[in-house]
């Protein structure tokens, strides 16, 4: 090789490595940046008292120092003060006993874990997580996370995407989904493009709530983690999340010609197969949480924020009433009423 070959070569190289770190270093801006007017200031919370009584754990989306930590507010007062602790998530969830948060490693490579927290929100123990994180989901009694990433395209919008789901118990990886036998509609789904997202818990901790995909076709699925198998409930269903007295499952849909990435919140009545959609009317890309068996919350990101910034929104889930903000400047809620 000449030198004359070597120095442009190794111009080459350093053009892109320039690129690539002007590239993150404008991300991390955009997320830490303090705009002239942000979240007015409140007095703090205690973590421990906070914890102590009924509360909403979320990810706050707080542009500047704040952005990405772990909040906590009180369930009586969710938008009042609130207690930001060290961690910062990307995805969270949490019972009166434990939590799960998906935490990130910046750099040019960019890395996640699925960090598992103890009831006062302390870490206990991570393992890696493969790709993007989208969503993560603590059964009843806090024994399994379920957590949903992309190895490939990096939204459910995109025509071509591959999600890994796992299971994990006591922090070590239990099953995967696409391990299970999938029924839909009286045929095995074997499709080799087939996808699966979004569990939510029964309170028995055997019976789970899934997306199953294939193509552009979506399936709500009810599966057990005894016998090993998941069953189609409803089609065009997606990021499931059961209801606390476990009659209803709350999901997005998309409807009739719907663009990919446009859905509508809908609740379905597992005893009467009745489906409500609901007064929220614009797309929601969320796996919802609920407040009580009455209200659901879930984020949305806020207009020119570029999805960096959100609210917590609630709706009743009877498809009555108008949304409303909960939580502003906050992400992934997750209600512990102790």
């Amino acid at each position: 090789m000449t030198d004359r070959v070597r120095i442009v070569v190794l111009t080459a190289f350093v053009v892109v490595v320039v690129v690539l770190a002007g590239t993150y270093l404008g991300q991390l801006r955009r997320a830490t940046a303090v705009p002239a007017a942000g979240r007015p200031t409140s007095a703090a919370l205690d973590p421990a008292a906070a914890l102590a009584e009924p509360h909403i754990v979320f990810r706050s989306t707080t542009p500047g120092p704040d952005y990405g930590r772990l909040g906590v507010s009180a369930l009586a007062d969710p938008d009042g003060a609130r207690a930001l602790l060290d961690l910062r998530c990307e995805r969270v969830d949490a019972t009166a006993r434990a939590g799960v948060c998906i935490t990130a490693r910046r750099g040019l490579v960019q890395t996640f874990a699925v960090t598992t927290l103890d009831a006062q929100l302390r870490r206990v123990s991570s393992s890696p997580l493969a790709g993007l994180p989208s969503r993560a989901r603590l059964s009843a009694d806090s024994s399994l996370v379920a957590t949903t990433a992309f190895v490939t395209g990096h939204s459910y919008a995109q025509a071509m995407f591959s999600t890994d789901t796992v299971v994990r118990r006591d922090g070590r990886r239990l099953t995967d989904l696409e391990d299970f036998t999938t029924v839909v509609d009286s045929h095995e789904l074997a499709a080799v493009n087939r996808n699966f997202w979004g569990v939510t818990f029964a309170a028995d901790d055997d019976t789970f709530y899934a997306t199953a995909a294939s193509g552009a076709k979506t399936w709500l699925v009810r599966g057990s983690f005894a016998a090993r198998r998941m069953q189609s409930v409803r089609t065009d269903a997606e990021c499931p999340s059961l209801s606390p007295n476990g009659t209803r499952v709350a999901y997005k849909k998309r409807l009739g010609n719907a663009q990919p990435g446009q859905w509508r919140l809908a609740v379905l009545d597992l005893a009467t197969g009745r489906e409500t959609l609901l007064a929220e009317t614009r797309s929601v890309d969320d796996q919802v949480e609920w407040l009580d068996d009455g209200q659901l919350l879930y984020g949305v990101a806020r207009d020119g924020s570029d999805g960096t910034s959100s609210d917590v929104w609630q709706v009743p889930a009877d498809g009555s009433g108008a949304p409303t903000v909960l939580i502003e400047q906050a992400s992934s809620p997750a209600v512990v009423h102790r």
